[in-house]
């Protein structure tokens, strides 16, 4: 965000960007002050702004490690703590940027530091930690412990079981026979608004084709389904690794594309490998930041 001298109002320049269809707005915010909720919700608006499922914003280094680090915001406004697909989304911009240089970087997430690897200009590998299995760490509410599945009473005769995981952001994963039968709004949408799992949790339906690919589709926070989640692909072979049904590397088949998990044992970190586009850049006009304060 800029002020042109002799005017009183901003503009906001933003890079559209997607990975395998999960789509983002970037701010550059390394001396831009960050957008209210409001102007989060007009970029993410389809018909009258620019059209995401989430905001991404570049700041400067939180760490000595990293080249920067990034903020979340869903598309209605509210700050997200993590999003594999936004991370390599978040590398491409600074490659271009010139803030990173080599095949190997880091970059600073609300929750961690994640180590980068350039696999080309347009691909990219991410380290995303420690899948969380604890009810506590998720969190997971009305259970006495860890269980490996749980079953939610939500009512209307849905009684969903579930797995669930921490990616530093909260999934629950269901495993079905026919991942395009599922019905992801209904459930989705209604383990979001119980009380056993966060309001922000995603929800994953993952369908196991062989010990090597899944297909999942997933309801986001914030976003309804999208057409591919990064965190949800991660927390899906985790949970699925977990129990035996699939290899420890795997291909994830989602509507927009086909993502790459790797989890070598249960104490490393889980890597994700995938996509990044430009698809154009732009700015608003002036004056349209105060019409959303």
């Amino acid at each position: 965000m800029t002020t042109t001298p002799g005017r009183t109002s901003a503009v906001l320049h933003f890079s559209k960007m997607h990975g395998a269809g999960n789509d983002f707005v970037v701010l550059d915010l390394r001396h831009a002050p960050e957008p209210a909720p409001a102007v989060c919700r007009a970029l993410a608006d389809r018909h009258t702004g620019v059209g995401c499922d989430l905001i991404l914003g570049v700041k400067a280094p939180r760490t000595a490690a990293a080249v920067a680090s990034y903020v979340i915001w869903t598309a209605e406004g509210a700050p997200s703590q993590q999003c594999g697909n936004g991370a390599r989304c978040v590398a491409a911009w600074v490659l271009r940027a010139g803030l990173a240089r080599g095949p190997r970087f880091a970059l600073d997430s609300p929750l961690a530091t994640h180590a980068v690897d350039v696999l080309d200009e347009s691909s990219f590998r991410i380290a995303m930690g420690v899948p969380r299995f604890g009810p506590e760490q998720i969190p997971v509410s009305g259970f006495d412990g860890e269980r490996d599945l749980y079953e939610a009473d939500l009512g209307g005769g849905l009684r969903p079981r579930f797995a669930a995981v921490s990616m530093g952001n909260p999934h629950a994963v269901i495993e079905v026979d026919d991942v395009d039968a599922a019905p992801v709004a209904r459930v989705g949408l209604a383990l979001q608004n119980s009380r056993v799992l966060p309001p922000t949790v995603n929800v994953g339906f993952a369908e196991v084709a062989a010990r090597d690919r899944v297909r999942l589709r997933v309801y986001e926070y914030g976003a309804g389904e999208t057409l591919a989640c990064g965190s949800g692909a991660c927390a899906a072979a985790a949970v699925l690794i977990r129990r035996g049904r699939v290899d420890r590397l795997v291909h994830v088949a989602q509507s927009g594309g086909e993502l790459h998990i790797g989890w070598p044992d249960a104490a490393a970190e889980i890597s994700l490998t995938g996509p990044a586009a430009f698809t154009y850049e732009g700015q608003f006009p002036h004056g349209y930041l105060q019409q959303h304060p």
